[in-house]
């Protein structure tokens, strides 16, 4: 009895149903202004217009009503109410197009937010994509190999116009590159010590 009472709980706590019975409401609410609206102002409008030669508006009577010898209604006039007919067809294309305005506004907000979720989600993933990508170049990239650097001293020349020498290749420099290399030979040096 106990599973029976949560699945009935859970069931009337699904959005669905609250919605519909809301809808309901909302929905008979609606019809009474729709069929206060059509009867009380439209039928009559409908009623107004002449039809038959002797005025009467969109009724036919089939059979007038039967009265005894007081004049007491022993039955009702058999009439055919076209204007009821009228009002009815009009009372429902009116309810339709409403409920179709109102359906229609909230698939739009539904696709809205379904498209606003699909963006954020797109997003997310391409984030991801791209953190994963960085992740896995990193990994993928070899190890930079170990270089071994010689000695500053063994690689340079020993006096300084051999060093001048192998720097401009053989050409004549003017004495103030000629000063300058002097002076990076010589930082060297001091750097060696």
């Amino acid at each position: 009895m106990k599973k029976l009472w949560n699945e009935f709980k859970t069931f009337i706590n699904k959005g669905s149903v609250i919605d519909l019975a809301v809808g309901m409401i909302i929905g008979s609410a609606f019809t009474a202004i729709v069929n206060s609206l059509v009867n009380g102002i439209l039928k009559p409008l409908i009623n107004l217009i002449p039809i038959s030669p002797d005025g009467t508006g969109l009724q036919t009577v089939l059979r007038g009503p039967v009265l005894d010898d007081s004049g007491k209604v022993i039955s009702e006039a058999l009439i055919l109410d076209w204007g009821g007919v009228i009002s009815a067809i009009i009372t429902f294309f009116v309810t339709a197009l409403v409920l179709f305005a109102i359906i229609k506004g909230i698939n739009k907000l539904k696709e809205a937010g379904e498209t606003a979720t699909q963006k954020i989600t797109d997003m997310a993933k391409q984030e991801l994509d791209k953190k994963k990508h960085a992740t896995e170049t990193a990994a993928a990239k070899p190890a930079p190999a170990e270089t071994v650097e010689e000695p500053v001293a063994e690689t340079l020349p020993e006096t300084v116009e051999e060093k001048i020498a192998a720097a401009t290749d053989g050409e004549t420099v003017s004495p103030k590159v000629e000063a300058l290399l002097e002076e990076i030979v010589a930082l060297l040096k001091a750097q060696k010590d």
